[in-house]
């Protein structure tokens, strides 16, 4: 395992090859825009596609909230990256908020999102960046960008439509409402809806179950899954035949085989 990147204002802890990151700054209900979570996940991301120790990422909040978003008081008075000129603010967004969703975009493994409490604007965006959605029975989501008068700039439009569709994804978006768990499973936004008390543990159950499979498939298959969004179809089976002769000469790929014929447990080695 390589060393584990410095974080500032989250928690990253390491489990039978599950890494948990944890937002932590509930004094501000774990924004984003005002701390320095942007550069935590990022950092994370980086280390584990470094680090294939790790299998899959569950993220977070700790306290109340998964993730506020953005500091709504910092655009009123326009400080941090909120503020400037046209050109200003656009380059803030890119070197800042917008590193999220291109990290997680090149995260190598599974990620979950266990939403504890309430994702609001870019905190629900960073949700529906992961792979996964456990969510709390009380949590509430909204993609409220329209309501403080901006767009979601964070990508969350790219991100919605494709878990909803373009109609669903458009009222949410056009009317900032907020939607309760239920409703999110409703949509499909999240997978399940559990017990307060039972999201992180939930979480938890789903990552480990995709970190007991053979690692190097499970990568690939997080990449395929990736590049199926954006390539043609000949395209892509050619890359599915190149991806299918790399597993066929992995020795996990032997193991796996043998041990269901032989009706045992699997033991991977990662080769």
């Amino acid at each position: 395992m390589t060393a584990r990147p410095r974080l500032d204002d989250a928690l990253l802890d390491v489990r039978d090859r599950v890494a948990t990151l944890t937002l932590n700054r509930d004094d501000v209900r774990n924004e984003l825009t005002g701390t320095g979570l942007v550069g935590d996940i990022e950092r994370t991301v980086n280390w584990i596609n470094t680090d294939e120790s790790i299998a899959a990422l569950i993220v977070t909040g700790a306290g109340k909230a998964f993730s506020s978003g953005g500091n709504v008081k910092h655009m009123l008075t326009r400080e941090g990256g909120f503020g400037g000129n046209v050109y200003e603010v656009q380059k803030k967004y890119r070197e800042g908020i917008q590193r999220i969703p291109l990290a997680l975009d090149r995260l190598e493994v599974p990620s979950i999102a266990a939403i504890n409490g309430p994702a609001i604007g870019a905190g629900f965006d960073l949700a529906c960046m992961c792979d996964i959605r456990i969510a709390a029975s009380t949590a509430t989501l909204a993609e409220s960008f329209i309501n403080v008068g901006i767009i979601p700039g964070d990508g969350g439009a790219w991100f919605l439509q494709r878990l909803v569709g373009y109609q669903r994804a458009a009222e949410l978006t056009f009317s900032g409402r907020a939607i309760s768990a239920m409703e999110a499973l409703t949509l499909g936004i999240v997978l399940e809806v559990v017990a307060p008390d039972m999201v992180l543990a939930r979480a938890e159950e789903l990552a480990h179950q995709f970190a007991g499979k053979p690692p190097q498939a499970l990568r690939l298959s997080k990449r395929l899954m990736k590049s199926a969004r954006r390539m043609e179809l000949a395209d892509f089976l050619d890359q599915c035949a190149a991806f299918q002769g790399m597993c066929h000469n992995t020795a996990d790929h032997l193991e796996a085989v043998s041990a269901m014929l032989g009706k045992r447990a699997p033991s991977y080695s990662g080769k």
